[in-house]
Order: structure tokens, then C-alpha cells, then sequence
């Protein structure tokens, strides 16, 4: 049996030269907590994680390190309900000496933390069987579409800034790009969306992520008023206290397709969303909350409800799960400037190759991440 070792993170930061804004924060650096599982017969595989604060989940990643120690690496499962289980009261915990259930406030780094160990399992389950994680999952390389994403808020942010920085995507070979919105006023939005359609020209998809700007009518009344640039969807458009309900209530209201799901960190509230029917496009990240194994549960429920699926962020992993479901696997997300966006464009050497607007993947074992440790060194978080 091939057992768990070691658990290790790494937790990397470049500052940005000037912060920008989506509708709803303040983003200052590029951030990502690398984790890392070694096995009693040399294996070792990589996770990454997505989440603050950076400190708070390397803690509990180190803490659950200890839990599972000497655990069946290959048993992703058995790992994975292990650590869940501690979110939860559990008879005899109180005396028994055993790790108490996880405090409420604690949860999303919790779930972060299981989320980067269990990605990091996957990746010695496909180096232990030889072959991608795609293969392991029973999907055939291909080509993956892709799309950029861009339209950040400077300090010095215009109307129409953007429009420039989705059209340098386009000559790039990009054939899919997606403007953040919802820092500006309803009506001046409709005029960014605008600007950056003229940029962009007909031919190229345009997906709008608003940050969970709006409320219900707001929302409507923007849907509206962009419909006729032809969006692909609107993303996380309803205010982050709304429900399914509400969500029912915008799709009734407009034509464009939603998205939604970069933000739940588990399968029951994405199941909710799933099943409402609201949504179109499901985005969960695995690399945020509960790992690969909780992304597949979620993609298999999409799959079920004819939904599309399209995860936030990280194509290095998120593409193996678009590749194993063909009927539904739509697309990754990408970033097209290694200037805006540096950590992956250095930190991983050859994570995916882009191509006439695809990403292109190696046949190499697990997630084929390979590792420059040069610039782990120089962004790390002491």
C-alpha cells in the first residue's frame, strides 16, 4: 500500500506594481498556496489552492497533514470524508482527546485546505497508474477551448479602457474573452460592454463576470440593456446573499444564459443551484473549495441537468475534468498575459500549451505539473 507521508504547502505572493478592482474587491498581488503530498515509496504529488488568508489554510493544511498521515494515498475518497467529517460534531469528541469539529468561521479555509491536499492526491493516483488524470477519469485528449479573462479596474479606469486589452486578447488567438463588470453604473456598463463588442468584433464570445454586483431588478435591467451585444453569459450576477429563487426569477427575465458556482464549497448548495434550473454554466473551482473529487461529484450532477461545465480558474487541472465529460466539458479559463497575471506563466514550466484559441495538454502522468522551484523560491511567503 502506497501511504501518505508527508503533507507540505508553499504558499507563493508577487505584489501587483498597482492593485486593480473586480465589482466587489481590492486585488493587490497574485497569490497561490502550492501543497505537496509525499509517499512512504517516494511518490509525490502537487495541489494548489486558491484562498486567504494564505497563513490560516497552511495551518490547517499542516494540521489535517497529521490526520491523514499513513492513510492509503490512492484511497482520494477515504481521505477526503475523513478530513470533511471534521466540519461536523462528532459523538465523543469533546473527551476523547480526538481534533474538535471545525469552528463555523473556519469552513472556507477548511475546505480549501482539504480541497489542495485532495487535488495533490489526484496527481500521485495518475503518476502511481502512469497516465494523465483525464485518462484515469476515462476522457481522450483534445483539443480544450479557451477564453482570457480581463477588464480589471485600475485606479484610472474609463468606459472604455477596456476595450483595448480584450481586443489585444483576440489578436493573441483567443476566440472567447470575458470583461469583468459591475464597478461602474448600469448605464455606463451597458456602454463598456459596448466598446469592448465593437473591439472584439461579432465573431468572438463575450461572457460578462460581475462579481455578484447587482440585485434582482438592477440586475434585470442591466440583462437587458446588454442583450444585444450577443454575451455568452452573465457570471455570479445576483448579490451573494441571493438564493436559487432569485436566480429562477433573473433567467425568466433575459435571454442570456447564467453562471454561477465559483463561490459554493460544496456539492449540496451547487446541487441547489443545479437543480433550480436557473443556470446554464456551472464554474465550481476545486482549487478553492473541496478539491478534484468534489468537482466531479458537481460536474456529474451538471451532466445530469444538461448544464455546461466551465471551471473558475487553473486549466493546468481544471481541463482534465473538462476532457473526461464530453457531452458537457464546454471550456477552461485562461489568462493571456503573463504581465497581468505572472504566477502561471512561471510557476509551472509547460503547464499547457495554447493554440488557435485551445489549450493543448501533455500526456504526462497526474496533472503534469512540473515545478520551476526558482520562482517558488522568490515569490514564497515566509
Amino acid at each position: 500500500m502506497t501511504r501518505i507521508a508527508s503533507v507540505k504547502t508553499y504558499p507563493i505572493s508577487v505584489p501587483r506594481p498597482a492593485p486593480v478592482w473586480t465589482a466587489h474587491e481590492e486585488i493587490t498581488a497574485w497569490s497561490v498556496i502550492l501543497t505537496e503530498v509525499k509517499t512512504d515509496d517516494g511518490l509525490v504529488g502537487y495541489g494548489e489552492i486558491h484562498g486567504a488568508s494564505a497563513a490560516r489554510i497552511c495551518e490547517w493544511v499542516a494540521r489535517f497533514g497529521e490526520i491523514v498521515q499513513g492513510m492509503d494515498a490512492l484511497a482520494h475518497e477515504a481521505v477526503w470524508d475523513r478530513l470533511f467529517a471534521l466540519t461536523s460534531p462528532r459523538p465523543g469528541a469533546i473527551e476523547d482527546g480526538q481534533m474538535r469539529p471545525v469552528p463555523r468561521g473556519e469552513r472556507n479555509a477548511v475546505m480549501a485546505a482539504i480541497g489542495g491536499i485532495d487535488i495533490a492526491l489526484w496527481d500521485l493516483k495518475g503518476k502511481a497508474a502512469k497516465m494523465p488524470v483525464y485518462k484515469l477519469l476515462g476522457g481522450e485528449n483534445r483539443p480544450v477551448f479557451t477564453y482570457s479573462t480581463g477588464g480589471y479596474y485600475p485606479r484610472d479606469a474609463t468606459i472604455h479602457s477596456a476595450a483595448e486589452e480584450m481586443a489585444a486578447f483576440v489578436a493573441k488567438g483567443y476566440r472567447a474573452v470575458k470583461l469583468k463588470s459591475g464597478g461602474f453604473t448600469v448605464e455606463e456598463e451597458i456602454e463598456r460592454v459596448a466598446a469592448v463588442r465593437t473591439a472584439i468584433g461579432r465573431d468572438t464570445l463575450l461572457m460578462l463576470d460581475m462579481n455578484a454586483a447587482y440585485g434582482l431588478n438592477d440586475c434585470i435591467r442591466f440583462a437587458r440593456g446588454v442583450e444585444a451585444y450577443d454575451i455568452t453569459w452573465l457570471e455570479e450576477p445576483l448579490h451573494w446573499f441571493l438564493q436559487p429563487a432569485d436566480y429562477v426569477q433573473l433567467a425568466a427575465a433575459t435571454r442570456i444564459p447564467l453562471s454561477h458556482g465559483e463561490r459554493e464549497i460544496h456539492r449540496y448548495t451547487v446541487r441547489d443551484f443545479i437543480e433550480c434550473g436557473a443556470i446554464k454554466y456551472l464554474q465550481f473551482d476545486s482549487t478553492r473549495a473541496a478539491g478534484f473529487t468534489e468537482s466531479i461529484r458537481v460536474a456529474q450532477l451538471a451532466e445530469q441537468h444538461g448544464v455546461f461545465v466551465v471551471p473558475h480558474h487553473s486549466p493546468e487541472i481544471h481541463a482534465h475534468l473538462v476532457l473526461a465529460l464530453p457531452e458537457v466539458g464546454y471550456c477552461v479559463e485562461s489568462h493571456g498575459s503573463d504581465v497581468r497575471d505572472p504566477l502561471p506563466h512561471h510557476v509551472f514550466r509547460d503547464r499547457v500549451t495554447f493554440r488557435d484559441g485551445h489549450i493543448h495538454l501533455a500526456d504526462k502522468p497526474g496533472f503534469g505539473l512540473e515545478i520551476d522551484w526558482d520562482a517558488v523560491e522568490r515569490y514564497r511567503l515566509s
